[in-house]
């Protein structure tokens, strides 16, 4: 009798959550893309498949003190990560905005002193 190389049960379960997620989201990115008619690279689907696995993990951790039900937290981090080229734009132009306003904040250009140059004639 031989026995598993990897004993599930010595994986922290934090690890485990992460796996499991991970897989979720990939899946579901595999699922949207072989949904889709659009033709793309083996490069482009590797990228979102990946975007997709990383988004459910990060998903994954942070729904788990909020849904308690771990049907209900698969099927939110599977439908997470087949949105997470939308999500992860929207994260992105948030960021960009954010970034642009705080650079803005420190360049600002230096006011006048109120007082008009005039013209020489």
């Amino acid at each position: 009798m031989s026995s598993s190389p990897i004993d599930p049960e010595s994986i922290p379960k934090e690890v485990r959550d992460g796996l499991v997620a991970s897989v979720i989201g990939g899946l579901s990115m595999c699922a949207r893309l072989l949904l889709s008619q659009d033709k793309q690279t083996w490069g482009w689907a590797a990228r979102r498949v990946m975007a997709a696995a990383i988004t459910a993990v990060v998903v994954g951790y942070a729904m788990q003190d909020y849904i308690s039900s771990p049907g209900l937290r698969m099927g939110a981090i599977g439908a997470v990560s087949y949105a997470s080229p939308e999500a992860l734009d929207a994260l992105l132009r948030w960021i960009k905005v954010r970034a642009e306003r705080e650079v803005g904040k420190v360049s600002k250009p230096a006011k006048p002193n109120g007082k008009a140059k005039r013209k020489r004639k």
